[in-house]
């Protein structure tokens, strides 16, 4: 996996495009006019255990129809402003959704699955939560 981080000057001067080697590109910028890098890290978070918690539950054949991932993070006061703690709390929409898949789910997203959260581990607190939502 390789990427290209380019400059994109203009007036405040803290634009970037970052672009992977198979062309798909993210826009970030230092001066809250769009997404910031520590922004992007909190939601790739939660995307990636996301991605986990869904094939988990399809593999478990549950009859899910949305699912969700709300972030909370904290960073540190002073430089460098690191994530001190994130908590992901998931919901899971569907039908009759067993409360022990999901669980699991969870526990295997965070622990085993999520290369994100796992990258994390060691220098950020991070905690779980989930709830199901019938429909």
């Amino acid at each position: 996996m390789k990427a290209t981080v380019v400059w994109q000057p203009s007036e405040e001067g803290l634009g970037f495009e970052g672009e992977m080697d198979n062309g798909n590109k993210l826009s970030l910028d230092g001066n809250g006019n769009g997404l910031s890098p520590m922004e992007s890290v909190l939601i790739s978070v939660g995307a990636c255990s996301s991605v986990d918690v869904v094939e988990i539950m399809r593999k478990s054949r549950q009859d899910m129809h949305g699912c969700y991932c709300e972030l909370d993070a904290e960073r540190a006061e002073t430089a460098p402003r690191k994530f001190t703690k994130i908590h992901a709390h998931f919901v899971v929409q569907g039908n009759e959704i067993n409360e022990k898949h999901l669980a699991r789910a969870v526990q295997l997203s965070t622990e085993k699955y999520c290369s994100v959260m796992l990258m994390l581990t060691g220098n950020v607190d991070i905690t779980t939560s989930f709830a199901i939502e019938n429909s």
